[in-house]
């Protein structure tokens, strides 16, 4: 059997996001609408060159943003310039504000504002700011003004999920994920601006989605709530493999909450931060954990029973990054060895070392389910992102930028 690299390895790790930028970069560029292509095969070949969503359109500004600085390349900053003109162009909306979830060519073909796309638009504009990339810091307030406007709910701190294009008919379903994902890009923008208002959103999401929420859902982080924020235990119970909103509790979405959690903790420091991010991992390991063929399961109900055994790469990716989070923060080797057993699972099976990149789901066994690499929202953020908060972690990015 091939020697398993080093995965702590700052170059096994720097090595890795080259690939993962070599595989797309430059057959991603749109040249024809902007933006970037959003399906490929597992060679590489694009399947769709005329739909965009906003979550792959973004998800690439975050990659090519990170990569400009990290590997010194103005064409990754131009290809990163590339796709915040066409969010800010194509993708927002002239007659209302706000952003088109999905566009066919420059023109949508679903106009409903989530804040799950949102909350990718901030994060996008922060990174691109962070990037160095004119005019962003405007935009990032811009978009936060948008989002405070039109999807925060000041009785509850948290953030509604699904409005009509007009704003005038908002949907009774209320999720974490999108209130994830915005902790994500508040985290983002207020290391971008330094204006604490951003920190102190992160704080309040964090707090209410991972530390009071919890108390109606078995004290872990379940996904999908109702209007009053009470626990819906029902929605797509009949839809467990939901693209966005899967049915049960998500062991990948506890362990990214980790990750989240211990990058504010560095930030702004708080008692009940480190005992949660421990909680939520260790809980979602022992959930799905697949102690017969490796890696981790996709989700489970409140019954205990695994709802979806197939494995997916985000899931594997963030539980990566949470790890090595842990490890380096608890000072426990355990951690370093879940990375470790994981990262070796996942370069077996996920890591395509033919044509670059990750699988997107896998079989409970380890077996490929598609030939399609890359469908709408995948632009290997997860995997990218995981490499980077390791490096982060460990303090390489001190002497590499």
């Amino acid at each position: 059997m091939t020697p398993l690299p080093d995965f702590r390895s700052p170059d096994f790790l720097l090595a890795h996001m080259r690939e993962i930028m070599d595989f797309y970069y430059p057959i991603c560029l749109n040249q024809v609408d902007g933006g970037y292509y959003n399906e490929y095969r597992d060679d590489g070949f694009i399947t769709d060159r005329v739909n965009q969503h906003i979550v792959s359109t973004t998800r690439f500004i975050f990659n090519f943003s990170l990569a400009a600085g990290l590997f010194g390349r103005a064409d990754f900053k131009a290809a990163a310039a590339h796709g915040l003109d066409y969010l800010s162009e194509a993708h927002r909306d002239p007659d209302h504000g706000g952003y088109f979830w999905t566009m066919t060519r420059r023109s949508p073909n679903d106009a409903t504002k989530h804040c799950y796309g949102h909350a990718f638009v901030l994060l996008a504009y922060a990174m691109g700011l962070k990037a160095g990339i004119a005019g962003k810091r405007d935009k990032v307030e811009e978009t936060f003004a948008l989002i405070e406007q039109r999807f925060w709910e000041e009785e509850h701190q948290l953030y509604k999920d699904e409005i009509s294009r007009d704003w005038k008919t908002v949907s009774p379903y209320r999720g974490q994920n999108a209130n994830m994902h915005m902790t994500e890009a508040m985290l983002a923008a207020y290391e971008a601006t330094g204006d604490v208002k951003y920190l102190d959103r992160a704080e309040t999401l964090a707090r209410r989605i991972c530390a009071e929420l919890p108390r109606q859902a078995q004290g872990v982080v379940w996904e999908h709530y109702d209007k009053t924020w009470s626990v819906d235990w029902e929605y797509n119970k009949d839809n467990p493999r939901h693209l966005f909103r899967p049915y049960g509790y998500q062991p990948g979405h506890m362990t990214e909450w980790t990750k989240l959690l211990m990058v504010l903790e560095r930030h702004r420091a708080q008692d009940w931060m480190l005992p949660t991010a421990m909680h939520l991992y260790e809980t979602a390991l022992a959930k799905s954990t697949d102690i017969a063929h490796g890696g981790m399961h996709y989700s489970y109900g409140p019954d205990d029973r695994l709802y979806d055994l197939d494995k997916y790469h985000w899931v594997q990716c963030e539980t990566l990054a949470a790890a090595a989070a842990l490890a380096v923060r608890t000072g426990k080797e355990r951690y370093w060895q879940d990375y470790d057993r994981l990262w070796a699972y996942s370069w077996r099976h996920f890591v395509d070392h033919d044509f670059g990149c990750w699988y997107r789901i896998l079989a409970p066994d380890g077996r490929k389910l598609s030939d399609i690499k890359s469908p709408a929202g995948k632009t290997d953020y997860h995997s990218f992102g995981a490499c980077y908060e390791v490096l982060r972690v460990i303090g390489a990015l001190d002497r590499l930028l």
